[in-house]
């Protein structure tokens, strides 16, 4: 007989405790949205207003109450999440609330679908193809149709995806979205409906289904199949729905039909922090639920646990400005703390200075580095900050978005000035010669040691051997160096060198240049504070990290970074202190990003988020005097959001500096 050897249980005992008394943990708003069980229910909960810990408790009252667990469908937007709170359910109760089914509604859909899937001819053994599984797919059907080869640029394959996709969640046509947010698209719209028909029939012929087909093949299997509706609504007798407002169209719509035979939804969210249009999610589900749910009980959750009552004040007049929305007024037990700052810079760079050191004194006061955040609209409204912080020595992690100098167009603009300054720097002629048409990885080499053999490379350009469009290539090339080092100053040569890059940023990024022009535009502005290029050059050498802190020196070693973050990647976090950066007209919001009411309403919900992340300080800066190119025009107004609030809610604070020459410009 074989030896044995025993595994021990490892996993913890849960034991049920004494009864929950649910209105001595709850406070009034949280047991009444717990304790409702019957009937639509829409819980608008604001900002650090407990609705994680009062969908836990809805849970565990569920169970106590009798209800089978199996019955209770709880619906997230990541697994992660359904299962922490399944889990803090437990330690409530027992392990009954494992029985309950949690997680997110392509999981969801992906079980239905393999055991109903035949009714919509989608055979069970379906594979489920990730995003760069789909992102592949479109690369070879665009490869088989000749899309690869077209005499002008057709997008990528992660741009088609991406529009493929966004169509299927805002459930509009291909055509509509290019027509409404890709218009510099046009001209390939007979091609990307092409593609996107070939798409449809490779899935369907290799058994396979995307991230959005399971949700689209979800719904039509609950639109119009009744006997598969009824079956699934009367096994789930109580639906649960978390972050309400990120939910798409397509979402919206298979809670309802869940819902069949019994209207037992309670969904949990803040029309306040609708901020993800651009994922597909649709404001409109939760301005429209106690429409499309008749008779819903509306729940708000207003006592905030987070912020300071003086946040809350400037947060609760940002949002009570919006056009539409659900009334709530937050409030808090923490009623002193100081006032948040609307700190008006002379420049850019004025702001950047005032940002480091006032968090160089908010640490000498014990305030963390980490407990600390900037906060921003775009990711490249940093890129100042960031060479700032690097001069102070202060570490820092940055999220969302991609750091500005990792962009391979202010990298390609970065070449061409490194060429100015050092025109024997082998590296950047590289990646120049690299953007001409024609010239490939062997023929940039050859012009490379061609041009580095003698001691005017710029001037050698003209002198190289070569034919049709890579000629014109070198001699045009040639002509913009020499105008550009003509310039005196920085801004100048920039400018120069815009002007020759825009066509080549165009071809090489037809699906995203006017985003990125903005971006250069950007930069551009950046190299009005400098009259050397070599100490421009310098300056933008002090890459910061992406996601580490390697190579920076922290001010203490065990405290942790600062976090720098786009405002989508902060929400759901808190900071003891905030710093909204850019709050200026024209960039926050942008000029160029609003073209509809809906948008700009988007736009005030976002600066809402940013400032309830705050939990004893915010500070909310932006600089004057910023000259839009684009526009033509002086940038110098605080965001529209902000600009009338009473001082007695958000205070003014000006920037003296006390240095007469400000030391940057040499």
């Amino acid at each position: 007989m074989a030896k044995q050897y025993l595994l021990k249980n490892t996993s913890p005992t849960i034991s049920r405790p004494a009864k929950l008394d649910y209105r001595k943990e709850l406070n009034e708003a949280q047991f009444e949205a717990a304790t409702t069980l019957e009937g639509p229910l829409l819980i608008i909960a604001g900002a650090g207003t407990g609705k994680t810990r009062t969908l836990v408790y809805r849970v565990a009252h569920l169970i106590d109450v009798g209800v089978d667990p199996r019955s209770i469908l709880l619906l997230t937007f990541t697994r992660r999440a359904a299962e922490e709170m399944l889990r803090r359910a437990s330690l409530l109760i027992d392990d009954r609330c494992s029985h309950v089914a949690g997680g997110t509604f392509h999981s969801f859909a992906n079980l239905v679908l393999r055991q109903f899937g035949r009714r919509i001819d989608l055979l069970p053994s379906f594979t489920i193809m990730d995003r760069s599984d789909s992102q592949d797919a479109i690369q070879l059907l665009r490869t088989e149709m000749g899309l690869h080869n077209k005499d002008k640029r057709f997008p990528r394959k992660q741009t088609v995806a991406e529009i493929f996709s966004m169509a299927v969640n805002k459930q509009t046509t291909v055509a509509e979205l290019i027509e409404r947010e890709y218009p510099h698209l046009a001209d390939s719209l007979d091609d990307l409906l092409r593609l996107y028909e070939g798409y449809v029939g490779y899935k369907s012929n290799k058994t396979l289904v995307d991230y959005d087909d399971l949700l689209t093949r979800l719904k039509d299997l609950l639109a119009n199949h009744e006997d598969v509706r009824r079956r699934l609504s009367e096994t789930y007798r109580y639906i649960m729905v978390d972050e309400y407002q990120d939910t798409n169209h397509l979402q919206s719509r298979i809670v309802r039909l869940l819902a069949t035979s019994h209207d037992n939804v309670a969904v949990v969210g803040d029309d306040a922090q609708s901020i993800y249009s651009f994922r597909g999610a649709d404001f409109r589900n939760i301005m429209d639920f106690p429409t499309i749910f008749p008779g819903t009980r509306i729940i708000k959750l207003e006592e905030n646990y987070r912020s300071t009552q003086p946040i809350l004040n400037l947060t609760n007049e940002i949002i009570g400005r919006a056009s539409e929305r659900y009334e709530k007024t937050l409030y808090t037990r923490k009623r002193a703390g100081d006032m948040p700052a609307l700190v008006q810079a002379d420049s850019e760079q004025m702001q950047s200075r005032f940002v480091c050191q006032k968090i160089l004194e908010l640490r000498e006061e014990g305030v963390p580095l980490w407990d600390i955040a900037v906060l921003f609209r775009s990711s490249f409204h940093s890129f100042d900050l960031e060479l700032e912080l690097a001069r102070h020595n202060i570490p820092f992690v940055k999220r969302g978005g991609f750091q500005f100098m990792e962009t391979t167009h202010i990298k390609d603009l970065l070449a061409h000035l490194r060429i100015l300054a050092n025109p024997l720097d082998a590296i950047s002629w590289g990646r120049v010669l690299h953007l001409l048409d024609g010239v490939g990885a062997q023929m940039s080499q050859k012009i490379i040691r061609w041009l580095l053999e003698g001691s005017q490379p710029v001037e050698r350009l003209r002198t190289f051997e070569a034919r049709g469009k890579v000629a014109h290539g070198l001699k045009t090339l040639a002509q913009v160096f020499e105008a550009a080092s003509q310039a005196e100053r920085p801004v100048e040569q920039t400018q120069y060198l815009m002007q020759y890059y825009l066509p080549i940023l165009k071809r090489n990024h037809p699906e995203d240049h006017p985003k990125r022009l903005r971006d250069l535009e950007h930069f551009q502005g950046i190299t009005e504070r400098y009259r050397s290029l070599e100490r421009l050059l310098s300056d933008m050498a002090l890459e910061p990290p992406s996601d580490s802190v390697a190579g920076v020196l922290a001010v203490d070693p065990d405290e942790g970074p600062l976090v720098l973050s786009t405002i989508h990647s902060a929400k759901g976090l808190e900071w003891h202190t905030v710093f909204v950066i850019w709050a200026l007209e024209g960039r926050f919001p942008s000029f160029y990003n609003i073209n509809s009411r809906e948008e700009l309403e988007e736009e005030r919900r976002l600066l809402y988020v940013a400032a309830t992340r705050a939990k004893e300080n915010l500070f909310i800066t932006f600089p004057i005097r910023i000259f839009d190119r684009a526009l033509r025009m002086v940038l110098s107004r605080p965001s529209q959001f902000i600009e009338d609030i009473s001082e007695d809610i958000l205070e003014p604070m000006s920037i003296v500096d006390e240095e007469r020459n400000w030391g940057w410009e040499s």
